[in-house]
């Protein structure tokens, strides 16, 4: 798993570096010190996983995650940031982030959320994912006629699932199906609904059919 890690920050750039090099499944391949500095190393690097804060000068967390999502659909995007970030976590969010932990985490604990990550789920701290969760149904004025879609009743399940942040796998568990077939329920709901990726069907099933 290669890991770019992103905060404006040196001695956390280095802290981190060191805490995440010392498992044997993380390679970290570079350090960037805002989000153009990051998306010029996935250019370089290539990474898996863009561990990115939030707050950086000459371009923060939020837009460098926008161009890092549109021009890379292979590498995840996992802010690490302080919790007094609600409006830029929004942001990030809808920008196809695939996660949020906190600072103030163990390393261990940072660990276990990016391997998550590589699997497939996304991963948000319970009381984060609860702020996340209300910030998006607070945005939005639930106006979309879900029925026009004509989604089957699956593909509902599918939704929902993928919203609560299950993994193809853990979903395939859950409703006793194979994964290539929750994939292709995953790619199905994508072209239904017009969307780029599973953060925005998360975001999809928050806005509109979550109560």
């Amino acid at each position: 798993m290669r890991i770019l890690i992103v905060d404006d920050d040196a001695l956390i750039r280095e802290s981190l570096s060191i805490l995440l090099g010392l498992d044997d499944e993380i390679e970290v391949v570079g350090t960037a010190s805002n989000g153009q500095d990051a998306f010029d190393k996935c250019t370089e690097f290539k990474p898996d996983i863009v561990l990115m804060d939030v707050r950086m000068p000459i371009m923060d967390g939020v837009l460098g995650t926008k161009l890092i999502k549109e021009s890379f659909k292979d590498i995840k995007v996992v802010i690490l940031t302080t919790f007094k970030d609600d409006e830029y976590i929004k942001e990030a969010i809808k920008n196809g982030a695939e996660g949020y932990i906190l600072k103030n985490q163990s390393s261990d604990s940072i660990v276990d959320s990016l391997k998550a990550v590589i699997k497939g789920n996304m991963v948000f701290e319970k009381n984060v994912a609860e702020t996340i969760s209300s910030l998006i149904k607070e945005d939005s004025k639930k106006d979309v006629n879900v029925d026009k879609y004509k989604l089957t009743g699956r593909e509902m399940d599918v939704l929902k699932l993928i919203g609560e942040g299950l993994s193809n796998k853990e979903i395939a568990a859950e409703i006793h199906l194979g994964e290539g077939t929750i994939r292709n329920y995953v790619t199905s709901l994508l072209e239904k609904l017009e969307l780029r990726d599973r953060t925005q069907l998360a975001i999809f099933y928050l806005k509109n059919l979550s109560n």
